[in-house]
């Protein structure tokens, strides 16, 4: 079995300090917060920014660059900027949502396909998706695809039968998102037999639903994702004080079911990403 991919995604775009106090603000705060996960096992960061002073969701390209600045200056981590987040509320922001590819990370997320989340309709129209894929591939990024859904699936796999995705594609399933596919082994196996490609893929569950369907992932060959943007919990009534506390708790549980943990090299070779100069 390959060795185990941990991504830690330290802040998302809607938990507030109000929830936990240790959601990370500012860029420095929020490499921060990487970088102790880094310490802790984690090899992939996954980032949105925020406004240092209110909290806020934010896409302004210097935040980004700052937080990839800091990670890249102190770690040898991938760094993955999202491309979406709760500021994005309409098509009118499709170029706003491209900035960080123009960064270079060493991935981006790529959402396919639009869910009703929440109050919202999490708009990804194929036109938008298939722009941003090419933008990626141009710019040498590697795309982290998101579904939500068994429908997004598909969309993605027409995508890469398009060549708008260069070998291996990347796939992060996304459950237990409101109203996206639950966060259940059913559902997980579902996603895996649909997954049609000998590739890399991830889960996230949101919530409660982290710990046992990143246990099922890590028994199927998949990677994981943790970390405040999906979970701030990390017991019933028990706040974790840091995202290094989720990888903490995956790498003990890697080792309980001999599962070895990724470097950040074995990440690069697994995802088919090479260093940046």
């Amino acid at each position: 079995m390959e060795k185990l991919i941990i991504n830690v995604a330290v802040c998302g775009s809607a938990p507030t300090r109000e929830q936990n106090p240790a959601i990370p603000h500012s860029p420095k705060e929020i490499a921060e917060e990487a970088l102790r996960a880094w310490r802790a096992g984690a090899c992939v960061v996954h980032i949105h920014v925020r406004d240092p002073q209110t909290g806020a969701p934010d896409f302004k390209r210097e935040y980004f660059a700052e937080a990839l600045e800091r990670i890249r200056a102190e770690s040898d981590m991938l760094v993955n900027l999202t491309t979406s987040g709760f500021n994005i509320q309409s098509e009118d922001q499709d170029e706003e949502r491209l900035i960080p590819i123009a960064l270079k990370p060493d991935l981006c997320s790529l959402d396919v396909g639009s869910l009703n989340f929440r109050g919202r309709v999490f708009i990804n129209h194929t036109d938008w998706v298939d722009k941003a894929a090419q933008r990626m591939q141009e710019t040498g990024v590697k795309p982290e695809i998101e579904v939500f859904e068994l429908g997004h699936l598909r969309q993605s796999l027409d995508m890469i039968k398009r060549g708008l995705v260069d070998d291996p594609p990347y796939f992060q399933f996304c459950l237990g998102v409101p109203w996206g596919a639950p966060a259940d082994l059913p559902t997980l196996m579902a996603f895996r037999e649909h997954l049609t490609l000998d590739c890399p893929w991830s889960v996230l569950g949101v919530g409660p639903h982290q710990l046992p369907i990143t246990t099922h992932a890590m028994l199927m060959g998949g990677h994981v994702r943790v970390g405040f943007e999906d979970n701030l919990y990390l017991s019933r009534g028990v706040l974790a004080d840091s995202n290094a506390r989720f990888v903490e708790r995956t790498v003990d549980l890697a080792r309980i079911l001999q599962r070895e943990v990724a470097t950040c090299d074995d990440a690069r070779r697994i995802l088919g990403i090479k260093p940046k100069a």
